[in-house]
């Protein structure tokens, strides 16, 4: 994709909705799990269920009861809400001196397939119903101004033992009866955030995701940029962070695996040198490629470019900073690279870029055709039928991320070769607490997914169907994201 223009497709014909509750008249596509549900009470949930349309069911999930409370969080020095036990005592002898009685918990966090338990302490006090908020802030605000730093918080976000309740959207796609195809989308730049629902539209997608992770910590003007790797009908606008989970959908097929990626710039007497990333910022004696997806002029760092041509020849050498030209990619090298440029990126030389995708579970080459897409997603959650979290590999062993429950989007294959995209709501007490990593995988694997990976959730977490959002964003409003998975007609 380098333009919207170019990559927006026909609607082949008008989408029909149907539903009927519990069963609808023709075939499923995959049968839902008539197990109980993994988490809680493990009870049977309510579910409606809708054909979207030929092999793709969508089905609305609700269990679960509310009978967490809220209590009041006493903060680290460090700003988190858990420390080491001595820390955690020290704060303790704080809130008494302050007046009231503290408690310390331990709380395990626990192991993943790459990343031994955790035991770490929290510092609580009080303990208030579900109606009595309002207690839990006054006592949190009363520690605050005694200069204790403290917050209310909902039990259910814990991560630990809760009954819920979980509200999920899932959608099954089968290949046998979907004749589509399913991508990614970046939407009009890299670097540009956009709505889950506006990429959607912009390609008339019969149902939409968000997709991966993406840089907030970057220039506001590329906070977009995905973290890993972005292959958009066999583009790649952002290389692989070695050996971290991505899904890669070719046609309508998709598979969950790890991946790493090469990039090495050739130029016409022989010489070689590295890319060590694409389309982000360059730092200090970097090569960086640039596309025309990138969206915004590549850096003013006082390094050098060579603009290069769809044929490889460098039609440009220029100093750094300036607009990727349509049709064109740029290479930017800073210090020791902007050498490089200068002494073999002459002015009509080629410079030939070899692009390489490897998946690492089996050592072979993905080629990336325009049919092949990859979202860098983010953990991976289970491998051949087995739970297997990946979260330190995949750059998310935090506390927060493995323990606390938050919004999920997943995806995941089944054994068939179908595909389960599913979002679990969250951070909205009593009605929803969303899932932690652990509880991600359960689901997926109750959903019946042998492959499946963690994508972006939080405020990012959004499903569309039909160009509508049909779960309920935490933010209280869809957010704009870096990348979408798209199932196109």
């Amino acid at each position: 994709m380098s333009r919207r223009a170019l990559v927006g497709l026909a609607m082949a014909a008008a989408l029909t909705v149907t539903s009927a509750v519990p069963v609808i008249a023709q075939e499923v596509s995959a049968p839902f799990p008539s197990a109980r549900f993994p988490l809680g009470d493990r009870g049977v949930p309510a579910k409606t269920q809708k054909s979207v349309t030929s092999g793709i069911d969508l089905f609305s999930v609700s269990t679960g009861t509310a009978n967490d409370g809220y209590t009041v969080t006493v903060l680290m020095p460090s700003g988190r809400d858990y420390g080491m036990r001595e820390t955690a005592e020290a704060k303790a002898a704080e809130v008494e001196a302050a007046g009231q009685t503290a408690s310390v918990q331990k709380v395990i966090r626990p192991a993943v397939s790459d990343d031994p338990a955790e035991e770490i302490y929290m510092v609580r006090v009080g303990l208030w119903p579900f109606k009595d908020k309002a207690k839990a802030d006054e006592a949190a605000k009363a520690l605050t101004d005694a200069g204790v730093k403290a917050r209310s918080d909902y039990l259910g976000d814990d991560g630990v033992k809760t009954t819920g309740p979980w509200e999920m959207q899932v959608l099954t796609i089968d290949p046998r009866g979907f004749r589509g195809s399913y991508a990614a989308s970046l939407g009009v730049s890299v670097g540009k955030r956009e709505t889950t629902s506006s990429m959607a539209q912009a390609q008339k997608a019969i149902a939409a995701v968000n997709g991966g992770f993406f840089n907030i910590h970057t220039s506001p003007a590329l906070r977009g940029e995905p973290l890993g790797i972005s292959v958009v009908r066999g583009r790649m606008l952002s290389d692989a962070v070695p050996g971290r989970s991505a899904l890669v959908l070719k046609g309508r097929t998709a598979r969950v695996t790890e991946l790493k990626s090469t990039v090495v710039a050739v130029s016409q007497d022989g010489n070689r040198l590295e890319v060590n990333g694409v389309n982000r910022l360059a730092a200090a004696d970097e090569l960086v490629l640039y596309t025309e997806e990138y969206g915004v002029k590549t850096a003013a760092d006082g390094g050098a470019e060579a603009v290069i041509d769809a044929t490889g020849k460098v039609t440009a050498l220029r100093q750094a900073g300036g607009a990727v030209p349509a049709g064109s990619r740029v290479l930017h090298g800073s210090g020791t690279a902007a050498d490089w440029l200068w002494e073999h990126a002459f002015e009509n030389w080629t410079i030939n870029i070899d692009t390489k995708v490897i998946d690492e579970r089996t050592g072979r080459r993905v080629v990336l055709t325009p049919d092949v897409s990859i979202i860098g997603g983010g953990v991976g959650l289970i491998r051949n039928g087995r739970i297997r979290v990946t979260a330190k590999r995949d750059g998310h062993d935090s506390v927060n991320m493995i323990l606390r429950r938050h919004p999920r989007t997943l995806a995941g294959v089944t054994r068939s070769g179908g595909l389960i995209l599913a979002t679990v709501d969250g951070r909205k007490p009593g009605i929803t607490v969303g899932a932690n990593m652990i509880e991600a995988a359960q689901l997926m694997k109750w959903l019946g997914a042998v492959q499946a990976i963690n994508l972006d959730g939080g405020g990012s977490t959004a499903m569309v169907v039909n160009g509508k959002v049909i779960n309920k964003p935490s933010d209280g409003v869809e957010r704009a994201v870096g990348d979408a998975l798209l199932i196109l007609p």
